[in-house]
């Protein structure tokens, strides 16, 4: 099978019962399906570096467990087949948050895009500190060690800021007098929105 054929998803470091899992080995893991967003820190106000899928994996929290992490393994550090790294607090994959291998995409094998043949998908990380693609590797070092890009001046921690958008009306020439409907979206992934305040020129905040 194209692209699977030799590949193997490796968890070391420190542990103290590192394992390899083949593709057929993932997939025979207990799999969970779950809607996560995932913005992009570049992404700018209104643009489209956001999005929401419904990923389908296998827990990360299992795989640690059957790992036996041990107290100096403070970070998790996924490595791509091509070398790039990323990593994030070995907390975060602990809170209750999704946090999985993922290896499916809105009931699809994961897109070459999205990081077939496995990927990581951490709810509330931005992907520059945790959605390691073409995943080759999950290595759990100390807080010591850099991903990618930290040493090039990014946050060694990126939690998704709360953020929000106007979609509709999109430009100054859908504006009409009389009434408008005003529609956008709001994401905070690892927390959740209650509610949304819209304000009008200098007028009253408004749910």
């Amino acid at each position: 099978r194209p692209g699977v054929d030799g590949w193997r998803l490796r968890i070391k470091g420190e542990v103290d019962a590192p394992f390899d899992l083949t593709y057929d080995d993932l997939l025979a893991l207990p799999q969970v399906e779950v809607p996560v967003t995932l913005s992009c820190v570049s992404n700018t106000v209104g643009g489209p570096l956001v999005g929401n899928a419904v990923w389908q994996g296998v827990s990360l929290p299992d795989l640690l467990e059957r790992a036996q992490v041990r107290s100096t393994g403070e970070q998790i550090v996924g490595r791509s087949l091509d070398g790039f790294t990323a990593g994030f607090p070995t907390a975060a994959a602990l809170d209750g948050r999704v946090a999985i291998v993922a290896v499916g995409m809105n009931g699809e094998p994961l897109p070459p895009d999205h990081g077939f043949p496995a990927r990581l998908v951490v709810e509330g990380l931005y992907g520059y500190v945790s959605a390691t693609k073409w995943l080759s590797s999950i290595e759990l070092q100390s807080w010591d060690f850099d991903g990618y890009w930290v040493p090039l001046g990014w946050s060694k921690e990126g939690p998704i800021k709360t953020s929000s958008r106007i979609d509709v009306p999109r430009a100054k020439d859908d504006l009409h007098a009389g009434p408008v409907a005003v529609a956008g979206v709001a994401w905070a992934p690892d927390r959740g929105i209650s509610k949304v305040e819209v304000q009008v020129d200098d007028g009253p905040w408004q749910e």
